[in-house]
């Protein structure tokens, strides 16, 4: 489906300031989505593996609990009747 360009800045001069800035942002990503395809999982498979140490920073991280949210409070939060690690 071919679209025209007069027909995208109609809908986006329509769409109040705030909304404006999320439908730039969300073509923004269209377009470089387009140039930076995103690899294939036959390419992640093949990429040589990440056999790096952690830095310092990055251990804390990993053991801190900071930021982890249970299943059961996952659940409880949306509503959710299925079980979660």
């Amino acid at each position: 489906m071919v679209v025209r360009k007069d027909d995208l800045h109609n809908l986006i001069e329509r769409l109040p300031e705030p909304e404006q800035k999320t439908a730039f942002d969300f073509l923004q990503y269209l377009v470089e989505r387009s140039y930076n395809k995103p690899l294939s999982w036959d390419e992640i498979d093949r990429l040589k593996p990440d056999d790096g140490s952690l830095s310092e920073e990055e251990l804390r991280q990993l053991n801190s609990d900071a930021g982890y949210v249970s299943g059961e409070a996952t659940k409880r939060e949306f509503g959710l009747y299925v079980d979660l690690p």
